[in-house]
């Protein structure tokens, strides 16, 4: 029999934690970029009895007894990740996107081995070869940027970069980079230096499961992604490659990186993978990118800096230094949040701040957009994040908006 009683009756001080986490949600406009809300699908997916069941192993190859149904659902999932990417094989036992990056590299690298990448200020991830990061301590990492000029990645000097360098493994992929990758001419520049070609597309992997993103899988000798930000299935990561590489990657993460799978997780990325497959998802996936493209007219309209003056997917890079060089971007986290509307702040390319402070803000789209938000609502909130950062000391205006961004939030509920 199953132990009785509740969260709320057993465990109040942890009910109360996760209540208010699901007020402050619904009571915001959630805009950070790697965020999203999942269907109360996934949501009973991830807490199913399977958070109980040890899985070491794969589907048919288990080190316990009593996985026939667990195996089904890692199945499930392996299945509709091979369908919504066209890859040949499929690994969604990640916990998360950096230790699906970290797979990658045990299975393919040794310690010093050379890795080029993407630089973090410019719009990199930490677990691409940033030195504070065991991405960085482990191997010899050199990165390259975006043009100065025009905010975009320059692919003639990543390859002269490359010959000099002689890496490897390339990665492509970011966290704040707003326009797509050219994965074909990554990977023609990998195959020049001999060196394996990884996409992280962490950040897109819903846009290209939606169709409206680049897929890298062919041009890629391993794709890494997140499965919990614009594809909204269960939390973790997940790997895809080819049978040549199948073995090798498997085997770095189990036994090599981790343990049991979190089978839980795995389910929700089942029925999140699911959903992905329906039309319905398509026409989300497409409303992401109109609704940021939207977002970015209003700002430019109204006189703010955007890396490369504009944006190809779900998130905009907004340079305040030219129009508000007397708000950082730790200021302006705190102003949008103070009114109920949660971006982030982030470093840009040229960044003189610390990491702690910055000079931009990172806005995305991808939850306001689960929520039913289309270009018309995104152009309100534009419009109040550029009111609120061009006048930070109107008490009154934040009042309005705090009211307004209030009556958006009950008009466009998470969950019924």
């Amino acid at each position: 029999m199953l132990p009785e009683g509740n969260l709320s009756a057993t465990d109040p001080e942890v009910h109360a934690a996760i209540d208010g986490e699901e007020q402050r949600q619904e009571q915001n406009l959630e805009m950070i970029a790697s965020e999203n809300h999942v269907s109360e699908a996934v949501l009973e997916a991830q807490g199913s009895v399977l958070t109980n069941k040890y899985a070491e192993g794969y589907p048919g190859a288990r080190y316990y007894g009593g996985c026939e149904h667990v195996d089904t659902v890692e199945q499930l999932a392996i299945d509709r990740a091979k369908e919504l990417f066209g890859a040949e094989h499929a690994n969604v036992q990640p916990h998360s996107g950096t230790q699906a990056n970290m797979a990658v590299y045990f299975a393919m690298l040794d310690p010093g081995d050379k890795i080029l990448s993407l630089d973090l200020t410019h719009g990199g991830h930490l677990s691409h070869g940033h030195h504070v990061n065991f991405s960085g301590q482990y191997y010899e990492v050199e990165q390259y940027g975006v043009d100065p000029e025009t905010g975009y990645i320059n692919y003639d000097d990543l390859a002269a970069h490359a010959e000099e360098f002689d890496p490897d493994l390339i990665v492509s992929g970011s966290s704040a980079y707003p326009r797509e990758f050219d994965y074909e001419r990554i990977g023609e520049v990998a195959d020049a230096v001999d060196a394996y070609h990884m996409a992280d597309i962490a950040h897109v992997t819903g846009l290209i499961a939606g169709g409206v993103h680049t897929n890298p899988v062919g041009d890629a000798d391993f794709v890494t992604a997140s499965t919990h930000k614009t594809i909204r299935a269960g939390r973790g990561g997940m790997i895809l490659t080819t049978e040549e590489h199948a073995e090798a990657i498997d085997k770095a993460i189990f036994p090599g990186a981790q343990g049991g799978p979190l089978m839980h997780n795995i389910a929700g990325k089942a029925a999140g993978f699911g959903e992905a497959l329906t039309d319905e998802f398509d026409e989300y996936a497409k409303q992401v990118v109109a609704n940021a493209k939207a977002l970015g007219e209003v700002f430019t309209d109204r006189g703010m800096s955007l890396v490369s003056d504009g944006t190809d997917k779900h998130l905009l890079l907004v340079d305040l230094r030219e129009s508000h060089p007397d708000i950082t971007g730790k200021d302006a986290e705190e102003r949008l949040e103070s009114v109920g509307i949660t971006v982030n702040k982030n470093t840009v390319p040229g960044e003189s701040r610390s990491p702690f402070v910055t000079s931009g803000i990172r806005v995305g789209t991808p939850a306001l957009t689960t929520r039913g938000f289309t270009e018309s609502e995104m152009e309100t909130v534009g419009h109040h994040i550029v009111d609120l950062l061009d006048n930070p000391d109107d008490d009154e205006l934040a009042e309005d908006v705090s009211a307004d961004v209030d009556e958006l939030c009950a008009e466009y509920p998470i969950y019924e």
